[in-house]
């Protein structure tokens, strides 16, 4: 009798795909069949968390954004290792196996919060939190030349013009005559090259 021939593990994971794909693409129909189309000016304006949205929603955002969101992305996720910790320290099968676990939960889960938390105040004291920062950090060299020799090359402005830009392109000022221009025809350019050409011992 022949064996019962198995899926292999990358079948499976093939069968997990095709299902996912057939499922999503179910509930999309069914969504697209029964719900009802009915959009309005009020429905096809972007959310902006229930404020009044205002010009475009293609615009580039403020950078302070994306520090605020890795703080809080690395607070959300520390909610989930809190979660099996608190699960361990609560259990009384556990705690009366072994009391050592509620005690060395109970550590980890100091050190753990201690390395967060000094993260956040190291956040906190270079000022990234800050959304609107007093104190402009001014960038410092390493050079000896005083600020005074600064000013003085800033205030010879003679020695420095900057020409006034124009799209205009300069006019010819010299008056020629349109009848003499349609007249005369313009110069023939000679080519650079005189062409030669060998005999052959055929001709």
């Amino acid at each position: 009798m022949a064996g019962v021939p198995q899926i292999s593990e990358f079948g499976k994971i093939l069968i997990f795909l095709i299902t996912g794909i057939i499922m999503v693409g179910f509930t999309f129909f069914i969504t697209r069949l029964i719900a009802p189309n009915k959009p309005n000016p009020e429905k096809l304006t972007s959310y902006e968390c229930g404020e009044e949205p205002t010009g475009n929603a293609w615009l580039p955002f403020n950078t302070r954004f994306y520090v605020i969101a890795l703080v809080f992305l690395l607070f959300d996720v520390e909610m989930v290792f809190i979660f099996p910790w608190a699960i361990v320290f609560g259990s009384h099968l556990l705690n009366e196996m072994d009391s050592r676990w509620s005690v060395l939960s109970l550590i980890e889960m100091f050190v753990f919060l201690g390395i967060l938390i000094l993260g956040l105040a190291y956040v906190w004291v270079k000022g990234d939190l800050n959304w609107i920062k007093p104190d402009p950090i001014r960038p410092v060299s390493g050079t000896n030349i005083p600020s005074a020799l600064y000013d003085k090359l800033n205030e010879e402005q003679s020695a420095y013009k900057v020409k006034a830009f124009a799209f205009e392109q300069p006019v010819d000022q010299t008056p020629q005559s349109s009848v003499a221009t349609a007249a005369t025809p313009p110069p023939l350019k000679k080519p650079m090259f005189k062409p030669t050409f060998k005999k052959t011992g055929n001709e």
